[in-house]
């Protein structure tokens, strides 16, 4: 059955013509003016068949005689032909405008507007692997599979605000989604990732040159306060030897596993003394795990006492630079230097371009491989839980605590915000601090007052 057609779409003017076809075959044509959206006219033609017409006399054409044959059309039914034709490519070209109308009037979703966000951030922000895996993670639909293993994303995100417009989302709605996160009993940290992310989200989408939404809701919702970052004291340092013995002696491996052969047993006493080695350098240079995994020998200036961190290794994959995307100099105090050297005695993979941590092929460490050994040493060591990324907060708590300036911790630490490597502060000293504060009181500058008497 035909399409019903608007009998108010307005049907311009149209004209009907004799055309050639490129076979020779004269052909009925109609043709007129479709005015678009935008005011501007636009010549139309559409084909309507082949024509019962040859030509006269005086250069136009006639109709042939007899019965025209199949699909041959005559001017009458031509004309009707034509009617029809332009109706019909004006009732589609209205319907198709109309939709377009339409669809440009819709509010995004906050579903499209963080699918747009996750895009740019790929291909102009050039986010790093790791970054953008977490990111998806948050904002994946509802039952995702994870990559390993049985389990799926909770989705609470795209549950809550993936199907409503981005433009009539509160800031309430986003209390109550962190509240629900919250109730998964995940840190405050975890939680105000999702409220970053969601931040982050309705700042591209607020932009002119996206979506142009209003406001951003998320900026002023509840934030959770956070627990200062566990720091691995001098104390807790001297403690965390029994966390490296485990390692260096196997100790975080399974005891009820099978035996294994003797040349797989050395292989693990050497593979065990390395993530000792390793936990060290960790402590005491502050490199991120990422860093650690793709340090080469050629990145340790033993005689120059440093180590450049050039690249890292983010979700797996190898990148060309580090979090701050700038090469750093690290200085390299004693205890980092010899686990390192040590190191540099082993049979082999010591050229340049090995990597420093290495597997008994040669290659790079797997990061996640790791971090899961060292937790595991770490419980049979009987410490608190305490992450691997802890090590780091220890090398920058020590070095403010032993009266290193924050600009030259900043550098070595690679930290892009002074303000970042001002969490540290807490580690100084409240009794060097006070004293240093009676100095500047008792100095000639200070302005001396009597003190206030009381009753």
């Amino acid at each position: 059955m035909a399409a019903r057609l608007d009998p108010d779409v307005d049907i311009p003017p149209s004209w009907l013509f004799v055309a050639v076809a490129r076979n020779g075959t004269l052909v009925y044509e109609a043709g007129w003016r479709h005015r678009n959206a935008d005011g501007a006219l636009q010549l139309m033609k559409r084909r309507l068949g082949p024509a019962w017409v040859e030509p006269d006399e005086d250069g136009g054409y006639r109709r042939r005689r007899g019965r025209p044959k199949p699909r041959h059309l005559t001017e009458h039914a031509a004309i009707v032909a034509k009617d029809r034709v332009v109706r019909e490519v004006e009732h589609t070209l209205a319907e198709h405008a109309a939709a377009a109308e339409r669809e440009a009037n819709v509010l995004p979703t906050f579903r499209q507007v963080a699918a747009a966000y996750l895009v740019w951030l790929e291909n102009v922000r050039d986010a790093k692997p790791s970054t953008l895996r977490d990111h998806r993670y948050l904002l994946a639909e509802p039952g995702t599979p994870h990559r390993r293993g049985n389990g799926s994303c909770p989705g609470t995100i795209m549950a809550t605000l993936g199907d409503r417009p981005a433009a009539e989302i509160t800031t309430r709605e986003i209390n109550d989604l962190l509240a629900a996160v919250a109730k998964t009993k995940v840190s405050p940290r975890t939680v105000n990732k999702h409220r970053q992310l969601i931040s982050a989200i309705f700042g591209f989408g607020g932009q002119e040159a996206t979506f142009g939404l209003p406001r951003n809701p998320a900026r002023d919702s509840d934030r959770r306060a956070e627990l200062e970052p566990l720091d691995w004291t001098s104390t807790q340092l001297r403690r965390s030897k029994r966390s490296r013995a485990r390692l260096e002696g196997g100790r975080h491996r399974d005891p009820d596993a099978p035996a294994v052969s003797e040349d797989e047993h050395r292989a693990r006493q050497i593979e065990d003394r390395q993530d000792g080695e390793l936990v060290r350098v960790a402590a005491y240079a502050g490199l991120r795990r990422g860093e650690l995994v793709a340090l080469r020998w050629r990145d340790v200036d033993f005689v120059r006492r440093k180590v450049v961190v050039r690249r890292a290794v983010s979700a797996s994959i190898d990148t060309p630079s580090t979090k701050s995307r700038r090469a750093r100099e690290v200085p390299l105090a004693d205890q980092a230097a010899g686990a390192l050297d040590r190191l540099s005695k082993r049979d082999g993979f010591t050229e340049p371009d090995d990597y420093v941590f290495i597997n008994r092929l040669g290659r790079r460490l797997d990061g996640s491989a790791l971090r899961r050994r060292v937790s595991r040493a770490r419980d049979a060591a009987g410490l608190r839980p305490m992450r691997f990324h802890d090590l780091r907060h220890t090398y920058g708590s020590l070095l403010v605590a032993g009266g290193i300036d924050l600009a030259s911790v900043k550098s070595a630490m690679g930290h892009s915000r002074l303000a970042t490597t001002e969490r540290y502060l807490h580690a100084r000293s409240a009794s060097e601090m006070a004293d240093r504060f009676t100095q500047a009181l008792n100095s000639p500058a200070s302005v001396t007052h009597e003190p206030i008497a009381t009753p």
